[in-house]
């Protein structure tokens, strides 16, 4: 596992875009919708905004019709954290960056097979790096 990143709040927001800190450091969501990969096919692996660790492989992602990027598992195990989320009189289950605690969405038990799940992640907190071309 990798090694825990904490910076203090006035970093993070120098380092990230007004939506990114507020969606990532402040538990936002950005409509849905909007965000750029709801729709995105490209191969790759969506990392975390804030500091780059590994979440989710396209492999994984699936079109929920939601309104925000969807996936079935993490890409490794490890990689996410999750917590009970009581907020907006709802409860949820929280997803958080396991290396830096960036919020990331919430996980929902309708997905599809082979797990159930469906990581619903804000793009705002994700960056997608694209597939090595061979």
């Amino acid at each position: 596992m990798t090694d825990k990143i904490a910076k203090p709040e006035s970093e993070w927001q120098k380092e990230l875009s007004p939506e990114q800190y507020q969606v990532t450091r402040k538990g936002g969501t950005e409509p849905a919708f909007t965000g750029k990969y709801n729709k995105t096919k490209d191969p790759g692996t969506y990392t975390c905004v804030c500091c780059g660790q590994p979440l989710f492989s396209s492999e994984t992602k699936f079109d929920s019709g939601t309104g925000w990027p969807s996936f079935y598992k993490p890409a490794t195990e490890g990689a996410v954290e999750e917590k009970t989320d009581v907020s907006h009189g709802m409860r949820r289950t929280e997803v958080r960056c396991s290396r830096c605690e960036a919020h990331l969405g919430h996980v929902f038990p309708d997905g599809p097979r082979p797990t159930g799940l469906r990581y619903c992640m804000n793009s705002a907190a994700l960056e997608l790096k694209p597939e090595e071309k061979k």
